[in-house]
């Protein structure tokens, strides 16, 4: 049975570096709030979020991200739907995004990313009290996070069918509440960070 539990555990064994174990857990809290408010499957959408990335660090060169991470997905019985999510938030893979995981999947992905980016040059590296103006006025500025891809954020969105606004405030608001297991509180984060 696959559980939440199974799925760190799976990070963990493939993933080693911090900060990419940090952003896997940050786009899990996003999509566990995303499936939340669409009527999504936590779990299921919350597993799919914690995996997206998890063969990155192995495997960084596209084709073999994703389709080496999704062969190992298979192999240890994950679903489909998380299989074929994790494989569509890759553009390259050029699998339409034709439900709202891959969708929510997509579009939290670099948002994630960006916001982790813009709560580490904040006072105290902290979330708390960031503002969706201050992260829209560092969208601009092509210098700050030079490796998120700016266009995948505004597309994710669109493609979700919600407001940028709208996004970027729900995400960091669902960051916010985690801000300790991101270690975004301005405390270091804890080793298990369970959501």
């Amino acid at each position: 049975m696959i559980t939440r539990d199974s799925a760190w555990e799976l990070l963990k064994q493939y993933t080693k570096s911090e900060s990419l174990r940090k952003h896997a857990l940050a786009v899990e809290i996003l999509m566990r709030a995303y499936a939340g408010k669409l009527g999504g499957d936590t779990e299921l959408w919350g597993v799919a979020g914690l995996l997206h990335d998890f063969d990155y660090e192995m495997y960084p060169e596209f084709p073999d991200h994703p389709t080496k991470g999704s062969e190992i997905l298979k192999e240890q019985g994950y679903p489909e739907e998380i299989v074929y999510a994790i494989s569509s938030h890759v553009d390259a893979m050029n699998l339409p995004r034709s439900n709202t995981l891959c969708k929510a999947l997509f579009a939290c992905d670099e948002l994630a990313g960006f916001l982790i980016a813009a709560a580490l040059v904040r006072p105290g590296k902290s979330i708390i009290g960031m503002e969706t103006k201050s992260v829209k006025k560092k969208l601009k500025d092509k210098a700050f996070a030079r490796s998120v891809n700016r266009e995948d954020i505004y597309q994710g969105a669109e493609q979700l069918g919600v407001d940028l606004d709208e996004h970027i405030t729900f995400c960091i608001q669902a960051l916010q509440e985690k801000a300790a297991v991101l270690g975004l509180d301005g405390t270091p984060a804890p080793e298990n960070a369970a959501s």
